[in-house]
């Protein structure tokens, strides 16, 4: 990770940690960089970049300050406006815009909010651009054989300018709709939105493919996105599910690249479910080629007992879609994902889509005419239990000694009928404790003894 991007974008509280200025000089640097490249190419268009915000009330600040700029870079800034990460990774590689931009905080409170960076294939963006992007903000960048304390600002009619782009917003949602080889007619269907970037586009597409849509947390007002609400807490879509007695429900989070379901019966069906219940589909379609799934560390061990029964071979990549879909694109897998609901189909998208997810979900109930609760019977997921410790710094609470040592006698408790793993967290100061085992209690036991020591560390600083 870099100084100020992490797995998952610069992120972190908005005017805090990412500020508007921060945001102004992302734009003036790929405005005039992207440019750069293109001229060196002999091409003197200006570069297009589409940007995509969900609804946080800082988005407006953002969204204006790259804007600024990017055109006063050169640059023309497309403006999708409040919309989802994979909308804007499906744009940016099927208009050929040079990148994309998302302003989101995914799954975070309102009060954070973050950059993304796509790449003109709409995957995320390179780690030597962003390199150079936070030297730049650093005060000097040294690129193209020539050290820059300041990138040119572009003048007299080389000075960009926005455009209006919802269009591409409603293209997505018809490339969703496209997708959906079953009818929905007939189907009673929850979605929560959580307050987020897909409370204008997951209604729209369930309900031109027929279904039956019964919609919660679509009434965003800056402050209430995931606010008891979407895939990080679900329990409102399960008392939905059951009140109304549906057939599904989806939970998307607020940039909407991550989707978990809930089945007829109100239970939760999580990502290793979904990457379970489309592995055994396309099996048995002849599909799964090669014979392999990418998950990650965090993915339980029920998962891979499963697969083995099955006959699926499996990958585990760290923890993030980025890390999932780099394996993906390097060995040609077409299904990878993550326990939190990030899937990734690569035949369709080159990102983790919520929206997505949950159609191909549908697509398999469809087909097989079963319920959702029967597709993912076969899998026995082990209790597992996620602690997560605030620190002042991650790397050091992790080679603490007595951390480590509490590590230990944790493996040495569970023996080989479970798992002990602690990480940094990728997009937040804390460090987290994950134990997965036979019995609850004794996750709790061995998640707890770790916490405990990294706190005490803490405590003693």
């Amino acid at each position: 990770m870099g100084k100020y991007f992490g797995t998952d974008g610069f992120r972190g509280e908005a005017n805090v940690a990412v500020t508007s200025g921060h945001a102004y000089k992302v734009g003036r640097f790929l405005g005039w960089y992207l440019g750069e490249l293109r001229r060196r190419r002999g091409d003197d268009e200006p570069p297009r970049v589409v940007i995509g915000k969900d609804t946080r009330i800082s988005g407006y600040m953002f969204e204006f300050s790259l804007i600024a700029g990017l055109t006063s870079s050169g640059a023309y800034a497309y403006m999708l406006h409040v919309t989802t990460t994979p909308s804007v990774s499906y744009i940016t590689r099927v208009d050929d815009f040079d990148c994309g931009i998302m302003i989101s905080a995914s799954h975070n409170p309102y009060y954070d909010n973050g950059i993304k960076l796509l790449n003109g294939t709409g995957e995320k963006m390179d780690d030597g651009v962003l390199s150079l992007i936070e030297d730049y903000i650093d005060g000097g960048v040294e690129v193209f054989g020539r050290h820059y304390a300041e990138v040119p600002y572009a003048t007299r009619d080389k000075i960009g300018k926005t455009v209006d782009y919802e269009a591409g917003r409603n293209r997505y949602i018809a490339y969703l709709i496209s997708l959906g080889i079953y009818s929905f007619r007939g189907m009673r269907v929850g979605l929560d939105c959580a307050n987020g970037g897909s409370w204008r586009i997951a209604r729209a597409v369930f309900e031109a493919l027929g279904a039956k849509v019964y919609v919660i947390n679509a009434a965003p007002d800056g402050r209430n996105i995931n606010l008891n609400a979407g895939s990080t807490h679900i329990e409102g879509l399960q008392r939905l599910v059951r009140e109304q007695k549906l057939d599904v429900g989806f939970a998307y989070d607020g940039d909407a690249d991550r989707c978990l379901a809930v089945d007829e019966k109100g239970d939760v069906v999580d990502g290793d479910k979904i990457l379970y219940i489309y592995a055994r589909y396309m099996k048995e379609r002849g599909k799964l080629t090669p014979n392999e799934v990418v998950t990650t560390i965090m993915s339980n061990m029920g998962l891979y007992k499963a697969f083995d029964e099955l006959g699926v071979e499996y990958v585990k990549t760290a923890v993030g879609d980025r890390h999932v879909y780099e394996y993906m694109a390097a060995n040609g897998n077409r299904l990878g994902g993550e326990q939190s609901g990030h899937i990734i189909f690569s035949k369709y998208a080159c990102t983790g889509d919520g929206v997505l997810t949950s159609l191909k979900i549908m697509e398999v109930m469809l087909a097989k005419k079963q319920k959702l609760s029967e597709l993912c019977a076969p899998v026995k997921i082990y209790p597992q239990i996620l602690i997560n410790v605030q620190v002042a710094d991650k790397s050091a609470a992790l080679s603490d000694p007595a951390v480590k040592a509490a590590v230990a006698r944790a493996e040495e408790k569970l023996g080989g009928a479970g798992r002990i793993l602690v990480r940094e967290s990728g997009t937040e100061p804390l460090v987290r404790v994950m134990a997965e085992a036979e019995t609850e209690d004794l996750c709790r036991l061995c998640a707890g003894t770790v916490a405990q020591a990294i706190e005490d560390r803490e405590k003693s600083l």
